[in-house]
C-alpha cells in the first residue's frame, strides 16, 4: 500500500490544478481513468476567458483566477490569455435575454447594429435588434495550462497515474483506501474532481447524495467564410443561448450551445442537435452552412444551482468535493485550485469566506 496525503480522483483541469497547488505543501497522487489527463471536458473547452459569465460566485470565481492567467508564475512564461473578446447580438424576441444579461454585466459596450456588422462581417444587420460587446474576453490556451499545471505538480513532487479506472474506495480507520488495479493507495484526503462522474465517485465513497448533472454541448468546425479574414473577430453568440461562434485557427468553430442530460460517457455529438444548432445559427449569418468538416461534444456538469461544490463531505470524514463547474472549469481552476489547498490544509481560502460558502458542499446539507 502507498500512501500519501491527499489523492485527487480525476485529472482534468480541476483536478490537476488543484493537485499542483497542494502539492507545495503534501504529497499527493492523481489518479485518471483515461490514458490521458484532460481527456474529456477539459480537451473539448471552447477555451475562452469571460469575465461576466455565470452567476455572481461564477463572476467573483472569474476575478480571482485572472491575476494567474495572466501571469501564470510557475505554470507558464507568459500570459495564458490572448485578446478575443465576447459579442452577444440579440433579434427582437432576445431582448429580454439580452437585457438580463447586461443588468449585473460590468465593462460592456452596447453596440448598434452597424458596429456589430463591422466586426463580425457575416451577421445579418437586419436580424439585429441589439448587441453588447465584452472587450476584455480573452482566449486560454488551455494546452499550455494543463501541461503547465501537470508540470508544476511533477516538479513539486506529486504523481499522477493514467488508466487508473477506481475498482475500490473505503474509508478503514484514519485514512481512504482507494483500490485501482489491485493496488491500495491510501490517504486520509480524497478530492473528487472526477467531472460527470462525481456522483458516482462520491456514491462509492457513501457521501451526501448530492446530485452532479452531466449535460452534453455539442460543437463543429466549419470552413471559413470565402473573403472574410476572421483574425480579429471575437466570438459572436445569440443573446439567448442558441448558438455561438468563435474562430478557431482558421477555422470557424460552431455549437449548438446545447444542454442535454446524459449518463456519463466519452461523448459525441448527436446530428440532430448539430443540425439543429447550425440552423439556429444560419438564420443570424449570411454565409449557408456548406460543410462540417469535424465535430464533437463534452460533458458539461452541474450542480442543481450551477455553481461549483467545493469543500469537505459533513458524512464522509475527508471526503472532499471538487465538482460542478459546468461550462467555467478551466476559467475558475486557479481560484479553485487555491482555495481547494487552503481547505485542506485547514487554512481560510483568500478569497474569503462569502464565496468560500456559496460553494461549500453544505449549502446542500452536504
Amino acid at each position: 500500500m502507498t500512501a500519501f496525503d491527499a489523492i485527487v480522483i480525476g485529472g482534468g483541469i480541476a483536478g490537476i490544478s488543484a493537485a499542483a497547488e497542494l502539492a507545495r505543501e503534501m504529497s499527493v497522487l492523481v489518479l485518471e481513468a483515461e490514458p490521458q489527463i484532460g481527456y474529456h471536458a477539459s480537451g473539448r473547452s471552447a477555451a475562452i476567458f469571460i469575465r461576466n459569465y455565470g452567476n455572481d460566485t461564477l463572476r467573483a470565481l472569474n476575478a480571482a483566477s485572472a491575476p494567474m492567467l495572466e501571469a501564470p508564475d510557475g505554470i507558464s512564461n507568459r500570459s495564458l490569455l490572448s485578446p478575443r473578446g465576447e459579442m452577444l447580438v440579440a433579434d427582437e424576441s432576445e431582448l429580454a435575454a439580452l437585457e438580463a444579461y447586461a443588468r449585473d454585466a460590468t465593462g460592456l459596450e452596447r453596440l448598434t447594429s452597424q458596429q456589430a456588422v463591422e466586426l463580425v462581417p457575416i451577421l445579418r444587420r437586419d436580424c439585429i435588434a441589439g448587441a453588447v460587446i465584452e472587450w476584455d474576453a480573452q482566449d486560454i490556451d488551455v494546452d499550455r495550462m494543463l501541461a503547465g499545471y501537470a508540470n508544476a505538480l511533477k516538479r513539486r513532487g506529486g504523481r499522477v497515474i493514467t488508466n487508473a479506472r477506481i475498482d475500490g474506495l473505503s474509508r478503514i480507520g484514519a485514512a481512504w483506501h482507494v483500490v485501482v488495479r489491485g493496488d491500495s493507495y491510501l490517504a486520509p484526503i480524497v478530492i473528487n474532481a472526477a467531472g460527470a462522474w462525481a456522483s458516482e465517485v462520491a456514491e462509492m465513497a457513501g457521501a451526501a447524495p448530492l446530485s452532479i448533472s452531466p449535460l452534453r454541448r455539442s460543437a463543429a468546425i466549419l470552413p471559413a467564410p470565402d473573403g472574410h479574414d476572421m483574425t480579429r473577430w471575437p466570438l459572436f453568440a445569440s443573446a439567448a443561448e442558441g448558438w455561438y461562434a468563435k474562430p478557431e485557427a482558421g477555422k470557424l468553430m460552431v455549437s449548438p450551445a446545447d444542454e442535454d442530460p446524459v449518463e456519463p460517457h466519452d461523448a459525441w455529438a448527436d446530428d440532430m442537435v448539430l443540425a439543429e444548432g447550425l440552423h439556429r445559427y444560419e438564420q443570424a449569418v449570411t454565409v449557408p452552412v456548406t460543410r462540417v468538416e469535424a465535430s464533437w461534444a463534452g460533458l458539461r456538469s452541474f450542480a442543481p444551482d450551477r455553481t461549483p461544490v467545493v469543500g469537505f463531505d459533513t458524512r464522509a470524514e475527508g471526503f472532499f468535493w471538487l465538482a460542478g463547474q459546468g461550462g467555467h472549469g478551466v476559467q475558475t481552476a486557479p481560484a479553485l485550485a487555491a482555495m481547494t489547498a487552503a481547505l485542506c490544509q485547514g487554512a481560510a481560502p483568500a478569497i474569503g469566506d462569502a464565496i468560500t460558502s456559496a460553494v461549500s458542499p453544505q449549502r446542500f446539507g452536504c
